[in-house]
């Protein structure tokens, strides 16, 4: 009898400290995966006495990225903060931007099989300062801070493989678009109104490999199309970054940025940037 309550004795406190000791494991593994990159991007071109003629310009253009990534059990919640602005400087022509952009995107999942969750997105863009149309003389004012903004959210079916390849499937997505009374009546507001909703499919992914050693390649896709007006016509924002790393510091930088939506222009979008610049990179766990 007394060798059966030493064994019941000692099995518990085995078990019991192999417990302790797993709970100890879970509490330290992350929750939180951060990682942030600043980057800043200079050219400069000048010219004295050039028989082929040229102008004088000055151009910087500052990016900041963070990825907040948080898992718990089943929970996975990835949020994505894209902001940059750009301006240059031509002779006789002054000041110009180059680049304005603010986008918060967050997609909250839980999870149903190995890669499938249940999800929920939300997507916030806008620009800081106005911008202008400089083919015209005087120059045109085209937009303004908040002027357009675009809010979406929705429920959807999330695939995400890891944290650099995932795709959302969102087919009942509410979008609003803010305008100002300077702008009411464009980006598909109605004339006289500031807001203009849609209802619609969305679809939106994330890809980022290396094509090789020190060279990223990072793609972000979204489509929508609105049931409400246009059916059939698909909003398209494409923008890949491609990073050579030089060194730890420094970084030369591909970005080609691709919009088709038919309320804000009749034409493709098109923006390309390619420049050496300082970089800072980290990446940070917490388990709070």
């Amino acid at each position: 009898m007394n060798k059966i309550v030493i064994f019941l004795f000692l099995l518990f406190s085995v078990n019991f400290s192999a417990q302790e000791e797993a709970e100890k494991d879970s509490i330290s593994i992350p929750k939180w995966k951060i990682h942030g990159r600043f980057a800043f991007i200079f050219n400069q071109s000048s010219f004295s006495n050039w028989v082929s003629g040229g102008q004088n310009t000055v151009a910087g253009n500052f990016n900041i990225n963070y990825d907040f990534n948080y898992k718990n059990g089943n929970i996975n919640w990835d949020s994505r903060i894209i902001t940059s602005y750009g301006i240059s400087h031509i002779s006789e022509k002054g000041f110009r931007k180059t680049d304005d952009r603010f986008e918060l995107n967050t997609i909250y999942g839980f999870k149903t099989s190995k890669y499938w969750f249940f999800s929920f997105i939300g997507n916030f863009k806008t620009q800081y300062t106005k911008g202008f149309d400089y083919k015209n003389d005087p120059k045109v004012l085209v937009s303004a801070f908040l002027s357009p903004a675009y809010l979406t959210f929705g429920p959807g079916m999330l695939w995400k493989k890891s944290d650099n390849l995932n795709i959302n499937i969102a087919p009942a997505t509410a979008r609003y678009t803010f305008v100002n009374d300077l702008f009411s009546g464009r980006f598909g507001v109605k004339e006289g109104k500031n807001t203009a909703f849609s209802m619609g499919f969305n679809l939106s992914s994330y890809y980022k490999f290396n094509l090789m050693e020190n060279v990223e390649m990072e793609n972000i896709l979204t489509m929508y199309s609105d049931y409400l007006a246009n059916i059939g016509n698909i909003d398209v924002d494409y923008q890949t970054n491609i990073r050579f790393k030089v060194n730890k510091q420094i970084k030369m930088q591909m970005t080609f940025h691709t919009i088709i939506d038919d309320n804000s222009s009749s034409k493709i979008q098109f923006r390309q940037l390619f420049g050496l610049g300082l970089n800072y990179s980290f990446h940070e766990k917490r388990t709070f």
